[in-house]
């Protein structure tokens, strides 16, 4: 079958089987005499396998060792777990990271009014260095804005 057949059969794009190809995910397909790529049952197979491994999350580098045991029936159930096991530590390190950006724009999109002034929580949040970065804070010292546009001096709040 040619790339477009194995395309639609597997549920992924040309264009990323030609890059699976080329990262060495997948074996290179072979040519036919006029030089187009020729694909089998088995690669159509690999594929699907590929993409449901992608919709669950699995990286590409994880991927390869997914498909390296499952090619090997020599291979023990404990590695499959194993790798399994750290991809949910990660999704559950994600979780919480979400978590925690979920809170903070929470936070924002709650103090910002939302109605015609320019004054944005929000976009005042995103303008700011990351807070190592951030020079300590003099409470009451003067701060200019980095706006260009608002010249007026304000007063840094002390923080509890």
């Amino acid at each position: 079958m040619n790339i477009g057949v194995l395309a639609s059969q597997s549920g992924i794009a040309a264009k990323t089987i030609r890059y699976y190809e080329e990262i060495g995910l997948i074996q290179s397909a072979q040519r036919s005499a006029n030089g187009y790529r020729v694909y089998s049952v088995d690669d159509t197979r690999t594929l699907r396998f590929i993409h449901r491994a992608r919709s669950l999350g699995f990286s590409l580098e994880e991927i390869s060792e997914l498909l390296d045991l499952w090619m090997d029936r020599s291979r023990s159930s404990a590695a499959v777990k194993s790798l399994a096991a750290r991809h949910i530590a990660a999704i559950d390190r994600r979780i919480v990271e979400m978590r925690s950006l979920r809170r903070i724009i929470d936070d924002l999109v709650r103090r910002c009014h939302g109605d015609d002034r320019p004054d944005c929580p929000i976009l005042e949040d995103l303008a700011q260095e990351p807070k190592a970065a951030r020079p300590p804070a003099v409470v009451g010292a003067p701060v200019r804005s980095r706006n260009p546009r608002r010249a007026n001096d304000r007063k840094v709040a002390a923080h509890p």
